[in-house]
């Protein structure tokens, strides 16, 4: 076993921001299985979810100096990872189709692009990146407090108090 693979998920990624590759691995092979499985979740075209997960992990290579410290770094990638996916979603072409060969964007989708720029977007953006963190795993992910509270690294009851506090923050946000 190599030293690294013992090593908190906050000390790889400072390993990655200074350019250790070997880091980046552990990270990606801690990460990337549920990554792929929530966003597909999100989206059913097999290659925009590979795209969007491959973009996640080089964007981490990239800005791991830029994680502040706070929060989980699971819940940092994913963030980075549904915002790649919206990305790929936004650019895929729009071609118009015989009616019988038509496909239809799911309502995840729609909403999520709706999140990513309507005004519930700007509301959570003004989160505290722990309870954006809850938010996106109870909400966006569909985990219940106990899984949120396992892949956030906190205790249920945490997770529970967080989102309370959000959903009141956010509930005077949008008024």
């Amino acid at each position: 076993m190599n030293e690294h693979e013992a090593w908190p998920d906050a000390r790889l990624l400072g390993a990655v921001a200074e350019g250790d590759r070997r880091a980046l691995e552990i990270i990606y092979a801690r990460h990337a299985p549920w990554l792929v499985l929530r966003l597909t979740r999100r989206c059913a075209d097999a290659t925009l979810v590979d795209e969007a997960v491959q973009d996640t992990f080089v964007a981490v290579w990239r800005t791991a100096a830029a994680w502040n410290g706070k929060g989980e770094v699971a819940a940092w990638i994913w963030g980075i990872g549904i915002r790649r996916l919206l990305d790929h979603l936004r650019k895929r072409p729009l071609v118009v189709l015989p009616a019988y060969e038509q496909v239809v964007v799911s309502a995840e989708e729609q909403v999520l692009l709706g999140i990513e720029y309507g005004d519930l977007g700007g509301a959570l953006g003004k989160l505290s990146p722990e309870l954006r963190a809850v938010v996106q795993a109870t909400v966006l992910d569909g985990l219940t407090t106990r899984e949120a509270g396992k892949l956030l690294g906190i205790p249920t009851g945490t997770v529970k108090t967080r989102m309370m506090r959000a959903k009141a923050m956010l509930r005077e946000g949008l008024a």
